[in-house]
C-alpha cells in the first residue's frame, strides 16, 4: 500500500526501522483492536440477549448494574496501576541500561522486545475495554453480561501478564541476557552479509574495505558464476553527493542499485559503508561507464539514513555494542570485569563466525556476469581490531580480562583457518607486552599469562 503513494525506498525503510524500534506501536494497535473487538462483542451481546443467554437473573454472570460497575471499576484501576508501574519500571530500566551498559542497546534491544510491547498492549486493551463498558452501563436497559465477562477475562490475563513481565524483565536485564541478545542479532547479520564460507587461500586486504557479493535476498539479478576480484578503476565519470540531512547509513537497496546500473550499462560504487556517518555534500556514489541515464535523486533514494546505527545490514555494529558494554564494565565508576568477561564470551563467538566466512573482494554481478555494484564492508583485520584493541588498552591491568583475552586469541588460532592467524597472533603479542607493563610482580605476571575462558577461576591448561 505504501508503494502506491510513491514513497521512496529509503523513506519506507526508515519508517519501518522506526516502527520496529518504537514502544508505542503495539499499544496503539491494541487501542484500535479494543474498539473493533468492542463493536463485535456488542453485536454478539445483542444476539445473546435475544436468544436468552448471559443475562438471566438466575443464570451465569447475572450481575446487576451496581455490581457490574464495581467490577469494571476494579478492573480499570488494576490495569491502570499495572500500566503506570510498567512504564515507570521501563524508564528506570532504560536509565540503568544506558548508564551501566551502553546507550546503544536501548533502540536495538530494549525497545524492540515484542514481549514487553505485547504486555503493555494487553494492559491498554483491558483498560479501554473496562472504561467503555462502564460508560455503556447507563445507556443500556440490560447489563452487557458478555462484555463484563470479557473484562474479567482480560483482567485475569493482565494480572498473569504482569507477573510474567516482572520475571521476564528481571531476566532480560541481566548482563548475560543482554550480551547474548546482541550477539544473536549480530550472527543473523553476519550470515546475511557474508553468506559464503572461507577457503584456505588468504583473502586480499584493502585499505578502503572489502567489496562483497551482497546476500541473494537483496538482489534482483542472481548469477551462478563466481564473483571476480575487484580491479582498480579509473577516475569516476561522475560523483553523486549526499543531499538533504546528514546522517548515518542504515541500509542500501542493492537490488535497486543493480537495476539502475544494468539499465544504464554502468557500474555504481557506494562510497560509504553501512554504519558510516555522511555529511551533506560528501561523496555518496562513484559512477563508472555510461552514467548519463542514471538520475541522482533516484540513486539517493536507495540509501536509507538515520540518526544512529542499526544492525539490519551492519555486521560491525554488534561488535561495537559488545565492546562498549565491556568497556563500560571496566570503567572506574562501575568496575565490573566479570560483566566484561561475559561480553568477551560473545565477542569470541562472533569473531569465530566472521573468521569462518568469506570476506574476499567481490562485486555484485548481473545475469550476464558483468559487475554492476561495488559496496565496501569490513575486512578480517577490522573485526580483529575492534574486538581486541580497546579491551586490551583498558583491561590489560585486570587479571580477568588479560586471561580471557588470551584464551580468546588462543582458541581462535586453534579453530580458525591458518590465513586468519597473523592478525590474531599480532593481538596476542600486543597483549603479552601490555600485560608485562601492567603487572610488575612476577607472580601476578605469571597468573595473567595463563589463558582462562572464565577470566579467573577456570582450570589452568598445560
Amino acid at each position: 500500500m505504501i508503494d502506491k503513494f510513491n514513497i521512496p525506498w529509503s523513506r519506507r525503510y526508515s519508517i519501518w526501522s522506526y516502527i520496529k524500534s518504537s514502544l508505542w506501536v503495539v499499544p496503539v494497535l491494541a487501542l484500535i483492536a479494543a474498539f473493533l473487538l468492542k463493536r463485535l462483542s456488542e453485536l454478539i451481546g445483542r444476539w445473546t440477549v435475544e436468544e436468552g443467554y448471559f443475562y438471566s437473573k438466575a443464570g451465569f454472570l447475572a450481575l446487576n448494574a451496581a455490581e457490574a460497575h464495581a467490577l469494571l471499576d476494579r478492573v480499570f484501576t488494576l490495569t491502570l496501576t499495572c500500566l503506570v508501574f510498567t512504564f515507570s519500571s521501563l524508564l528506570v530500566a532504560i536509565q540503568v541500561a544506558s548508564g551501566q551498559y551502553t546507550p546503544r542497546i536501548i533502540a536495538t534491544t530494549l525497545l524492540r522486545d515484542n514481549t514487553i510491547r505485547s504486555i503493555v498492549g494487553l494492559f491498554i486493551l483491558t483498560m479501554l475495554w473496562a472504561h467503555r463498558t462502564m460508560v455503556q452501563l447507563g445507556n443500556l436497559a440490560n447489563v452487557p453480561q458478555l462484555q463484563v465477562f470479557l473484562a474479567s477475562v482480560f483482567a485475569l490475563a493482565s494480572v498473569i501478564a504482569f507477573i510474567v513481565l516482572i520475571d521476564y524483565a528481571a531476566k532480560f536485564l541481566r548482563p548475560v541476557s543482554l550480551v547474548n541478545r546482541v550477539a544473536e542479532r549480530g550472527i543473523e547479520v553476519i550470515l546475511s552479509v557474508y553468506p559464503g564460507l572461507t577457503g584456505t587461500v588468504p583473502e586480499r586486504a584493502s585499505t578502503v574495505g572489502k567489496r562483497i557479493l551482497w546476500p541473494l535476498h537483496f538482489q534482483t539479478h542472481r548469477t551462478a558464476a563466481p564473483a571476480q576480484p575487484v580491479s582498480k578503476r579509473d577516475v569516476p565519470e561522475r560523483v553523486i553527493y549526499h543531499a538533504g540531512r546528514s546522517g548515518t547509513v542504515l541500509a542500501v537497496n542493492m537490488a535497486g542499485l543493480v537495476a539502475q546500473a544494468q539499465r544504464a550499462d554502468s557500474v555504481i560504487e557506494v562510497v560509504p559503508q553501512v554504519g558510516d556517518f555522511v555529511a551533506v555534500d560528501e561523496p555518496l556514489f562513484y559512477l563508472y561507464g555510461k552514467d548519463s541515464a542514471i538520475d541522482d535523486h533516484t540513486l539517493r533514494s536507495l540509501v536509507a539514513f538515520g540518526s544512529e546505527r542499526t544492525m539490519e545490514q551492519d555486521p560491525m555494529f554488534a561488535f561495537r555494542i559488545e565492546v562498549d558494554i565491556a568497556l563500560k564494565a571496566l570503567s572506574a565508576a562501575i568496575n565490573d570485569p566479570t560483566t566484561a568477561v561475559l561480553a568477551i564470551d560473545q565477542l569470541q563467538r562472533l569473531l569465530r563466525l566472521v573468521g569462518q566466512r568469506s570476506l574476499n573482494n567481490h562485486e555484485i554481478l548481473d545475469n550476464a556476469g558483468k559487475p554492476r555494484v561495488v559496496l565496501h564492508t569490513p575486512n578480517w583485520e577490522d573485526f580483529v581490531h575492534i574486538t581486541f584493541r580497546e579491551l586490551r588498552q583498558c583491561g590489560a591491568g585486570s587479571l580477568q580480562i588479560a586471561r580471557r583475552l588470551r584464551a580468546m586469541a588462543v582458541n581462535l588460532i586453534e579453530t580458525l583457518p591458518e590465513h586468519r592467524h597473523p592478525a590474531l597472533r599480532e593481538e596476542l603479542d600486543l597483549l603479552e607486552r601490555a600485560v608485562a607493563q601492567q603487572h610488575t610482580f612476577p607472580e601476578d605476571l605469571a597468573l595473567a599469562s595463563i589463558p582462562d575462558s572464565q577470566g579467573l577461576g577456570g582450570a589452568a591448561h598445560p
